[in-house]
């Protein structure tokens, strides 16, 4: 049989589908789990939580991780699927670019320049490195064994999409705890962390889901 027959016959496969978001979606609520322990056991909400949630820039960090996420699990729920056209989900990855390029003009316009380099370089930088790539492992695992069930062309690609899901949730708990709230923070930090996320289920991806 040829690949392309192959692909054609994988693509066709309706239990494919529902089989693979079904199992996504599981495993996302495990590796949740293992990200709940592992913040009790490390971290802890920060004070006045719910009172802060007024704040504009409290509310951006969520909404671009959580969002972040969004996008990259239905990116790699389309590399997954043989003959399934990824460039629909990848634009998806446009939202949370978006409203983080709205919170950094904002705080670039609104703040002196003196408070804008305090506000990259942050009070914990080097923690929120660390701490985003342990908080996403769990979910990280639980999604690329999700991911064999499909047959991805690009074993690196879904597994980067991967990445990018497990660095979006490890930074959407972390930011829990975060008490460095600038935009300009989230921007390098919060980004390199997820990067590192995202080469490492590069990296998975290529071994794990090839077939």
């Amino acid at each position: 049989m040829k690949t392309e027959d192959l692909l054609r016959g994988l693509a066709a496969d309706t239990r494919t589908g529902p089989g693979l978001g079904s199992g996504l979606a599981l495993a996302l609520c495990a590796g949740l789990a293992g990200t709940a322990l592992l913040f009790a056991a490390t971290l802890a909400v920060r004070a006045n939580f719910a009172a802060l949630l007024l704040d504009p820039r409290i509310l951006l960090k969520f909404a671009v991780t959580l969002s972040l996420a969004g996008a990259a699990a239905a990116l790699a729920l389309r590399l997954s699927r043989p003959g399934a056209a990824a460039r629909p989900a990848a634009r998806l990855l446009l939202v949370p670019l978006l409203v983080l390029a709205i919170g950094v003009g904002t705080e670039l316009a609104r703040t002196p320049e003196r408070s804008w380099m305090p506000g990259l370089v942050g009070q914990y930088a080097v923690y929120c490195v660390l701490l985003i790539p342990l908080m996403a492992a769990p979910v990280l695992g639980a999604v690329l064994l999700a991911l064999r069930r499909g047959a991805p062309g690009h074993p690196a690609w879904a597994g980067a999409a991967a990445g990018l899901l497990a660095g979006g949730l490890g930074a959407a708990c972390y930011a829990l705890h975060c008490t460095d709230d600038s935009p300009l923070f989230v921007l390098a930090w919060y980004g390199l962390a997820i990067g590192a996320v995202t080469l490492a289920g590069a990296l998975l991806g290529r071994r794990l889901l090839a077939w």
